[in-house]
């Protein structure tokens, strides 16, 4: 059996679009194997295949150049792969690359698109086009190497149960979030007739979702006080979850769940969208012309008033579920 060693190492919801891409490439070439590799705390999003193995790395415990090249010689003593795929293109594995290179592997590298994904965020540039979807450049790592795959792009339901709503109404930037006053306003009314699952990351989203929580009927913030595998088990039994552009999105992707999903300063366009997610599904202000103007939803409002975010109409969720 062949051998295929992948990593990629960030961001989260990056990497749990690997994760499908890999279990629909294994079931259309049954001998081959992936060796994922990948910051040990995603390990739970990599079990949904026999033949997709987690080495899982905390580079606490390999810092620095020398750190790196002690990581690339144990991957290559421990598994001695005939293939070796950079999904991520950083200079973290920019550097692991070469050193798999000059012990004679040839490396397949991802192509992130940099140059159309900059010409998308331009904010003077109106002819938008959809550009080739991330999960289809993570396959055509694979089949450069010679190997087949059609992607379905279709959800795989994960559990048989649905009841309850998820909502995620955080992300990592300010350009990816509704402004909380519409979330809550959002929360209240779903939670009148219907059973709402808040989730969330740190501190201060954690108390925010708690106070919703304590106004709310119907409402439990599941924030801070589930594991990886038991918030994904969670996400896989409700019936929709409406999540910002963030890694929510994709872990209901992962879990076969329909997913809402709420778009600021980025865009589908850039090719994110969840796996097997519906673009009639997705809830933007579409007549900005400046948008996108950020491909991560990192970069300040160039207007300085967030439109894409403010003029959102929660009105347009409620009817999409």
């Amino acid at each position: 059996m062949k051998r295929i060693l992948a990593y990629r190492f960030s961001a989260f919801g990056d990497v749990a679009m690997t994760v499908p891409v890999c279990v629909e490439f294994l079931e259309q070439n049954p001998d081959l194997e992936i060796i994922f590799v990948s910051r040990d705390n995603f390990k739970d999003l990599f079990d949904k295949h026999p033949r997709l193995k987690f080495h899982g790395v905390s580079f606490d415990d390999y810092k620095g150049i020398f750190g790196i090249r002690k990581l690339t010689k144990q991957l290559i003593k421990t598994y001695q792969p005939d293939y070796v795929a950079d999904l991520h293109d950083v200079i973290r594995t920019k550097m692991i690359n070469s050193i798999f290179i000059r012990h004679g592997f040839k490396v397949y590298q991802i192509d992130k698109g940099k140059d159309e994904k900059e010409k998308l965020t331009d904010i003077w540039n109106l002819d938008k086009k959809q550009l080739r979807r991330t999960v289809e450049r993570y396959a055509d790592v694979f089949r450069r190497m010679g190997f087949g795959v059609d992607l379905s792009h279709q959800l795989r339901p994960q559990s048989d149960i649905k009841a309850g709503i998820g909502f995620a109404p955080f992300a990592q930037h300010k350009g990816k979030m509704m402004p909380l006053d519409k979330s809550f306003e959002l929360a209240r009314i779903l939670s009148r007739t219907e059973q709402i699952y808040f989730f969330g990351g740190g501190k201060e989203e954690n108390e925010i979702l708690r106070s919703w929580e304590n106004q709310l009927p119907n409402a439990q913030s599941l924030a801070g006080t589930l594991t990886l595998k038991e918030e994904l088990e969670k996400i896989a039994s409700l019936k929709v979850m409406i999540s910002m552009d963030s890694a929510n999105m994709h872990l209901a992707s992962l879990m076969g769940t329909r997913c809402i999903s709420v778009w600021g300063s980025t865009h589908h366009y850039a090719g994110f969208l969840g796996y097997g997610q519906q673009e009639e599904d997705i809830i933007h202000v579409k007549d900005l012309s400046c948008r996108p103007c950020s491909v991560f939803g990192d970069k300040e409002c160039f207007r300085g008033d967030y439109a894409c975010l403010e003029e959102l109409n929660i009105q347009k969720i409620l009817g999409r579920i």
